[in-house]
């Protein structure tokens, strides 16, 4: 699926508005209250609301300033995943975000690249996620390193990081529980794996990707910030962004989480996660859809 296609639900919905009120002769006071309603209402956030506000404000181009706004505060993601040899990305999230898919996704992008892969089941509460996996690491070619169900995560993630400096592989993808509800385990668990790993290999994990699911709106920025307290998270990927009329949620990440948004998820088959390009992203937001 294409960005433009992903965000058509985004476009009608938030910004389908947002165009409506620019098309007025006056962009007035009231007018402001609206699309500041808006924007709040989208999961935009208060903080990065009120700085799109002011700088529509002081302009005589709605349309350039809210897209010069924008692409200001989402500017600071980048795509790029270190080159270290093997390169450890640990994957984290809430059990339901779409973490497993996305490891497996990623690990397709970087065979694709010519790049060899190991997939390491560390989410060893879930035996579904442990067969996912390996039917990933099937499909894209990888090798997946698993235990039993119940295993010790940390030693999965060892295991795989070990296996991949003994046989030069290039890439390690750890796949990692997410029961939120339990925090204090979680972060327990989280922390000996980040530790663990770093003992595997000098510097890993070299990437820590957040999965958030975009259709749970502010709740995933709730998710975002308790990760972060946890481990180091070096990028977001934001899922199931077609699947949301409120797609602001990225915009409220980068603002006040300071974290890049790395990857987007735009739909469910393997090619449909893409890297996250600031400007790409908004220009498809502001064109504007043929029923307007």
């Amino acid at each position: 699926m294409g960005l433009t296609d992903a965000l058509s639900k985004t476009k009608k919905g938030m910004f389908g508005k947002i165009f409506g009120i620019f098309k007025r002769k006056v962009i007035d006071e009231e007018s402001l209250e609206e699309l500041e309603e808006i924007l709040i209402l989208s999961d935009v956030g208060i903080k990065a609301t009120q700085k799109i506000i002011e700088q529509i404000r002081e302009s005589q181009n709605p349309k350039t300033a809210l897209k010069e706004a924008l692409l200001e505060i989402l500017d600071s993601s980048s795509p790029n995943i270190v080159a270290a040899k093997p390169s450890v990305i640990l994957v984290v999230g809430v059990n339901g975000t779409g973490k497993t898919s996305t490891c497996g996704k990623l690990a397709w992008r970087f065979r694709r690249e010519g790049k060899s892969v190991v997939l390491a089941a560390a989410d060893t509460f879930r035996a579904a996620a442990i067969e996912q996996l390996k039917i990933w690491g099937e499909k894209t070619g990888s090798t997946v390193i698993a235990h039993s169900e119940g295993a010790d995560p940390a030693a999965v993630a060892y295991d795989a990081v070990s296996h991949a400096k003994a046989k030069g592989k290039d890439v390690v993808i750890v796949d990692t529980a997410g029961r939120l509800h339990n925090k204090k385990n979680l972060m327990e668990e989280l922390r000996k794996i980040y530790r663990v790993v770093g003992k595997a290999s000098e510097g890993a994990p070299h990437e820590v990707l957040l999965v958030i699911d975009a259709t749970t709106g502010q709740n995933g920025l709730l998710q975002a910030k308790t990760f972060k307290e946890i481990v180091n998270v070096t990028g977001i990927v934001l899922t199931k962004i077609d699947g949301t009329a409120k797609g602001g949620i990225a915009v409220a990440i980068a603002l006040e989480l300071g974290i890049p948004i790395k990857f987007i998820g735009v739909g469910e088959g393997v090619e449909d996660l893409i890297p996250f390009d600031p400007e790409r992203f908004v220009e498809a937001l502001l064109e504007e859809p043929v029923d307007l």
